[in-house]
């Protein structure tokens, strides 16, 4: 016997379908009962299914009478009813919804491709057209349900998208995906880019309109890379120097999809994610560009957006230091690495620490720039508490607007001797790489890391650098994480800003000690 819950409701057995009850209750009470896999209590159902003034009781006999006929078989009860609960056994029973989440709520990055596959065309709306309107609990309990399948099948879409498929292959899952969740600046450039690359065009076209269109309409930022790069100008000029740029798409352990890419030549250099990171801006940024020309002349650098930011999912539930660390383990997997070096920038640093202590023989050494052991609610003094709070409010209030004026407080403390253009670019790169509120759940997580303790345990050698007037993290904080690292070489930095520019004399020092350090 068959049951497909997703989608219209159907039922089968031995291959002929079996005509389901007129009653949309008794046919929502058979999918409540499939879904539970355990027994429900009489008085639950009728409170979920039945209004007080009617005879919740002898409705719910009712039902059962309907369903019994259809569910039972010589070889057995599948519908077992006592005075006090019902239960629907689905031992000899196939539900799709149950091989969905089978699937789904794995740890899908160590599923074969074909399971995700079969998975994968599992589509359609948990128990769809089976709505009750005047049934709030029940209502509650299906907005739910819905929700698990769409994260189930979104979580699936994406790793198999991941793959390295067929580009006809993954063309299948990445229309599902960009359907699915229509406002995934993600899912749109993973479909754009397979459109493109099997020749497309015109889909492809219509696809970025599609998506500007809807990112627009919700008063969401447009990345460049569904734009097309347009209005990238100058920069994108400057630019031009640099090799192309394939991003690629893996899943963290929860499920959260995580963009990243590797380009130029030569012994691996892997960039922990940071707050404020954008794959696709950072490319063509002033703020950025210069980094990446000069490590890609020498080493194949591997950079991903942080969950939460740029082009990597912005609705992860979970927003924590142990996901941050699980999503550098989730890139270097994907990307097939086995030993790199690791550079962290900013609370990037905490996070190459954590990663440099589970996997010392993966990392080969190990260069912070700009840290901290200890976030800002760990080892800040009370007035700066204070201020970090008013930030928040400040961050809630004002970072999606189009007037800058509120992002420009985060520009001001991050590079107070930037350029108009590069000022520019960092406001822009702000509203582009995150929404208000993950700004905010970063900011607070970021707040409370610590992994002090860990430092007496870094055994790989390390390297780190810190501007002396940094804003935004104390001089003193890469200070005493260079102190704390046994055999750590610390680097101070004449810069007011807390990544140093290119046109700085100190972008040169910087840039050569590192290189000197790598052994290049």
């Amino acid at each position: 016997m068959k049951l497909q819950l997703l989608g219209p409701m159907a039922l089968a057995r031995e291959g002929k379908a079996v005509a389901l009850p007129a009653s949309k209750k008794t046919r929502a009470l058979l999918g409540y009962l499939a879904a539970a896999g355990r027994s429900a209590r009489r008085d639950r159902l009728c409170t979920l299914f039945w209004d007080v003034p009617d005879d919740p009781r002898g409705a719910l006999r009712w039902s059962l009478s309907k369903l019994r006929p259809l569910v039972d078989d010589p070889a057995g009860r599948r519908l077992i009813a006592d005075r006090d609960t019902v239960a629907l056994d689905c031992a000899r029973i196939d539900v799709d919804w149950a091989r969905l989440r089978d699937v789904g709520s794995a740890d899908v990055r160590k599923l074969d491709t074909p399971v995700l596959a079969a998975a994968a065309a599992l589509q359609g709306v948990f128990m769809e057209g089976l709505d009750l309107p005047r049934c709030d609990s029940f209502q509650a309990w299906l907005a739910a349900m819905r929700e698990d399948v769409r994260r189930w099948q979104l979580t699936i879409l994406r790793e198999l998208v991941s793959r390295p498929l067929d580009a006809d292959e993954a063309l299948a899952p990445a229309r599902r995906w960009a359907a699915l969740d229509p406002y995934d600046a993600l899912a749109r450039t993973a479909l754009i880019g397979l459109l493109e690359k099997t020749g497309r065009r015109a889909e492809a076209e219509q696809q970025r309109a599609s998506g500007i269109a809807r990112l627009r309409e919700a008063d969401l930022p447009v990345p460049a890379a569904l734009r097309g790069g347009a209005g990238a100008g100058a920069a994108e000029d400057q630019a031009a120097a640099l090799p192309p740029q394939q991003i690629r798409f893996c899943t963290a352990s929860d499920g959260t999809g995580l963009a990243y890419s590797a380009v130029g030549e030569g012994p691996p250099l892997v960039k922990t994610a940071n707050w404020l990171n954008h794959l696709d801006h950072d490319w063509n940024s002033p703020v950025w560009r210069h980094w990446i020309r000069h490590f890609i002349g020498y080493r194949r650098l591997v950079r991903y957006d942080e969950r939460g930011n740029g082009l990597s999912d912005w609705n992860a539930a979970d927003i924590s230091f142990e996901a941050f660390v699980d999503d550098l383990e989730s890139v270097v997997d994907a990307a097939g690495l086995e030993r790199f070096d690791l550079l962290g920038v900013s609370q990037g640093c905490s996070v190459s620490i954590a990663y440099a202590v589970r996997h010392p023989e993966r990392v080969r050494k190990l260069v912070l720039y700009g840290g901290y052991a200890a976030g800002w609610r760990k080892r800040a003094s009370p007035g700066e508490i204070e201020k970090r709070e008013a930030m928040l409010t400040l961050t809630r209030q004002g970072w999606g607007q189009n007037n800058p004026a509120f992002r420009q407080m985060f520009t001001t403390l991050f590079f107070p001797d930037a350029s108009a253009a590069e000022a520019e670019w960092f406001n822009e790169l702000q509203r582009l790489s995150t929404s208000a509120d993950t700004a905010v759940r970063l900011q607070i997580a970021f707040a409370d890391i610590d992994v002090r303790d860990l430092l007496r345990q870094v055994t790989v050698p390390t390297l780190v650098l810190h501007a002396r007037h940094d804003a935004v993290i104390p001089f003193m904080s890469g200070r005493s994480l260079a102190a704390g690292i046994a055999g750590a070489e610390f680097v101070q930095l004449e810069s007011n800003n807390h990544l140093i520019l290119e046109q700085e004399p100190a972008w040169p020092r910087a840039m050569e000690v590192i290189r000197g350090f790598l052994g290049e």
